[in-house]
């Protein structure tokens, strides 16, 4: 449906950078992304400073007949998943003939030792996935195979046995992994160019490469004095027996002592055995050797009975490391393995940083001063950073005042960056408030949205960047569910917005909505600013406001080229819009700025 053969002239090989506090472009690069232009005329970036550049594979040159496959403006909107809707900047290129390659230049000014690889490769005929090898290439020359594996991709929407199973009349999505890669030999140098070829021994029948991240890793960080080795407790940093009760005890241990806990350079399997209990971090500080070098890697059997989150309570500091999982489809607590990447809360707050999580389900953010920063995760089976009050009141899980900032997420299986503000089960669960959502990247979620606020007070999200939404919105704002307390408050600020209104219903750009009828709160007003946001490229309307009860505050916010129109009002919205100074640009033919559906219950006024 999406096919398109595209040659791309020398003049536009390039990469999009993720770097200096925002995704900006090389000289001679092709734009993928933008900065805002605030207050006055003053740039501010928009997405998070990352020790890695992300090169989009469409921005290479294909040869030996491998093709881009792209959703361009204009094309129909889809209505299910695709290659191309899970893809960043909705393309990918395609190699499925032996010689099918795609060139990219190192044009970061860096050597390279280290690289992400993602891409998607087909499922096996009764599930479970397949395993292949990619050959990588710099200046022509062989350098090493690539294992990719789709065993923890291609889940089935709607399945009847499980969403692993492509024969049960499920709809398939969740097609791509990313692939870590440590570069054999010398680093790639700066001004290299690096290739991706299916050879005759890439057996698999396609290879949809969608980018490839570019790092040069600096060297493992040192054990801090004093600190309690989990190797000394008897963990395995060999990834041949489990360490879960070691890693514990070493915690234990410094707990009762006072002291930090250092986690060696290794993979240390846990929680591989029936009934081991998740890793208890509260009240300690937990160091590893890097991201790139110390990885707790959780493998419950499958299908899994126990739980495997990483729990972080008040005064805990956690950094430096990796999680991992053999989960292959999401149910937290259940057969496909997926648990929260760390579960953190605590009334005395916490400190998370530079970690790295995969193939987990949310990192899950609750309690009271909590950061998280400065870290990533990929390829979620849930949302990539949740900030909530969690649905039952508690000192604990009060969810105030906690910050979310620089952080990256790729391919997350809900809401990339959330918070969400719920009065529980009996209405006695207490607004959540303060919320920060500061600097952040996310792309290409395969489920839900890049950016959600579902409720709460005081709630501000500023210079983040989505790009490619595959089934919902880029940012929805909203509640949560029916017993989702109201929006009083929130500011949404220096946003770069890139696509959205995916195949899940009718969606758009961004969303403005309300309480339903059925809510605890049928009454309630969503109160929300958005002031110096892009939203470019919405694959059906910029921005929608639907349900009734908005107030909304738009100023000095540029909609570049939607599929539909700029802004559009539904049947049934009261309340009234302030906008000002607004941009609408780039619209198709017979597409208008402005569609206001409810005139005579929603008051705009310019």
């Amino acid at each position: 449906m999406y096919r398109r053969t595209r040659r791309i002239p020398v003049c536009l090989l390039g990469a999009a950078v993720l770097g200096a506090g925002a995704l900006t472009v090389l000289p001679g690069a092709e734009s993928h992304a933008d900065t805002v232009g605030a207050n006055h005329g003053v740039t501010i970036p928009a997405g998070a400073r990352t020790p890695f550049t992300t090169v989009e594979t469409e921005s290479g040159r294909p040869a030996g007949g491998a093709d881009i496959h792209s959703i361009e403006p204009g094309d129909p909107a889809p209505t299910k998943a695709t290659l191309e809707t899970e893809a960043s900047g909705y393309a990918y290129t395609r190699l499925d003939v032996t010689g099918a390659s795609v060139s990219m230049p190192n044009r970061t000014g860096k050597q390279a030792n280290s690289l992400v690889v993602r891409a998607a490769i087909p499922d096996a005929p009764e599930g479970g996935g397949i395993t292949a090898s990619l050959n990588l290439y710099v200046d022509g020359k062989y350098r090493q195979a690539i294992r990719l594996s789709s065993e923890q991709a291609w889940n089935y929407r709607g399945a009847g046995t499980n969403p692993d199973d492509p024969n049960a009349g499920g709809v398939a999505y969740r097609f791509y992994n990313e692939f870590p890669v440590r570069v054999k030999g010398a680093p790639i140098p700066a001004g290299s160019t690096l290739t991706l070829r299916k050879d005759s021994g890439n057996k698999a029948s396609f290879y949809a490469v969608d980018s490839v991240d570019l790092e040069n890793v600096g060297p493992a960080r040192t054990r801090p004095d004093g600190s309690l080795s989990v190797v000394d407790y008897g963990a395995d940093p060999t990834f041949e027996k489990d360490s879960t009760t070691a890693v514990q005890q070493a915690v234990d241990a410094a707990r009762e002592q006072g002291k930090s806990v250092w986690i060696p350079e290794g993979k240390y399997l846990t929680n591989s055995f029936e009934g081991a209990a998740p890793l208890n971090f509260t009240g300690v500080t937990v160091r590893g050797a890097g991201m790139w070098y110390s990885t707790i890697y959780r493998r419950p059997p499958l299908p899994a009975k126990q739980r495997t989150q990483i729990l972080v309570g008040s005064d805990t500091e956690l950094s430096d490391i990796q999680i991992d999982s053999n989960a292959v489809w999401r149910d937290v607590r259940g057969p496909g393995g997926a648990d929260y990447g760390i579960n953190a809360s605590g009334a005395k707050g916490w400190l998370v940083e530079r970690i790295w999580t995969r193939h987990t389900d949310a990192n899950w953010l609750s309690g009271t001063g909590g950061t998280m920063r400065d870290s990533r995760t990929g390829d979620s089976y849930g949302d990539g950073f949740n900030i909530n009050n969690s649905n039952k009141p508690g000192p604990d899980t009060k969810g105030d005042n906690i910050t979310v900032q620089n952080n990256f997420a790729r391919g997350t299986g809900d809401d990339s960056f959330a918070v969400y503000s719920d009065s529980g089960t009996n209405g006695d669960n207490g607004q959540l408030s303060g919320a920060r959502v500061l600097n952040n990247t996310a792309i290409a979620p395969w489920w839900a949205n890049g950016l959600r606020i579902a409720g709460g007070e005081d709630i501000q999200f500023r210079n983040n960047l989505v790009k490619s939404v595959s089934s919902n919105s880029a940012l929805d704002i909203s509640v949560f569910g029916d017993s989702g307390h109201p929006l009083e408050s929130a500011t949404v600020s220096g946003n770069v917005l890139i696509g959205g209104g995916g195949w899940n219903g009718v969606r758009h750009g961004v969303r403005i909505g309300s309480p339903a009828p059925t809510s605890r709160f049928p009454d309630a007003y969503t109160n929300v600013t958005m002031t110096d946001n892009v939203m470019r490229g919405a694959l059906r309307a910029g921005l929608y406001i639907d349900r009734k009860n908005i107030r909304a505050t738009l100023t000095d916010n540029t909609i570049d080229g939607p599929a539909n129109q700029g802004i559009w009002i539904a049947p049934g919205v009261t309340g009234v819009g302030a906008f000002r100074n607004n941009t609408v640009k780039n619209l198709l033919p017979g597409q208008v700025a402005t569609r206001n559906d409810s005139k005579d219950t929603f008051t705009v006024t310019e």
